[in-house]
């Protein structure tokens, strides 16, 4: 099963990740990890995007899609995989079916922009450690410490409600555009994909099972 997974900042789309990957035996795939993969690994496509990194420009379309077929056609593969933040536009979505990359399944977890503002902002974090804890729904024992070493939590720069809300708003308006592509009447292409809309509201388990249930339905 080859699945694109969809989902705002928050809404626990890499534990959900992790979780399908366990309970199907397949790989999840991100463009960062292909890159520093292919880097590593001094392959031609490496080669070619470490040149571009290093020029302090952005990677092409064109690389991405060489790298994710490249990758999906490695042994772990044979089962399907997840893509995780690809694609993120239409140019991108439409690379991917002119290059033959066949997606069964498209998930978008749904989680309202209040809840996420919630659950990002009230976030602390003890940074030597990396605990987390939140102001509400798991608190420290006492306020702004944390509980085994008494020292301080901080509030991450990007966890501010102003900076979360700016990343819904840059995710809703990059990702809209590919939850119509792929569940609005594009019959050229949803014939190929089924498009599954998950609620990401209750306890992770809760979230987890909607959506394995989804998938095997």
């Amino acid at each position: 099963m080859n699945i694109i997974l969809l989902g705002p900042p928050g809404a626990g789309k890499g534990t959900q990740a992790s979780h399908i990957c366990e309970k199907f035996s397949i790989p999840q795939i991100s463009t960062g990890d292909m890159l520093r993969s292919a880097v590593k690994k001094e392959s031609p496509l490496g080669i070619e995007a470490k040149k571009v990194m290093d020029s302090g420009e952005l990677v092409s379309d064109e690389i991405i899609i060489g790298l994710v077929k490249e990758r999906i056609n490695a042994s772990d593969c044979v089962n399907g995989f997840i893509l995780d933040g690809f694609p993120r536009t239409i140019v991108q979505a439409d690379a991917l079916k002119t290059e033959d990359v066949r997606i069964d399944c498209v998930i978008e977890i749904q989680v309202p922009d209040e809840d996420i503002v919630a659950r990002i902002s009230g976030r602390r974090i003890h940074l030597a450690s990396g605990r987390t804890y939140h102001i509400s729904f798991n608190p420290p024992a006492v306020p702004g410490k944390d509980d085994q070493t008494g020292e301080d939590l901080i509030h991450r720069a990007d966890d501010y409600e102003d900076i979360v809300r700016e990343r819904l708003g840059i995710y809703h308006e990059q990702t809209q555009p590919l939850v119509d592509y792929y569940s609005d009447d594009n019959e050229e292409y949803i014939s190929s994909s089924k498009f599954i809309a998950i609620s990401g509201v209750g306890s992770l388990n809760d979230v987890s099972d909607r959506i394995v249930n989804a998938l095997r339905s």
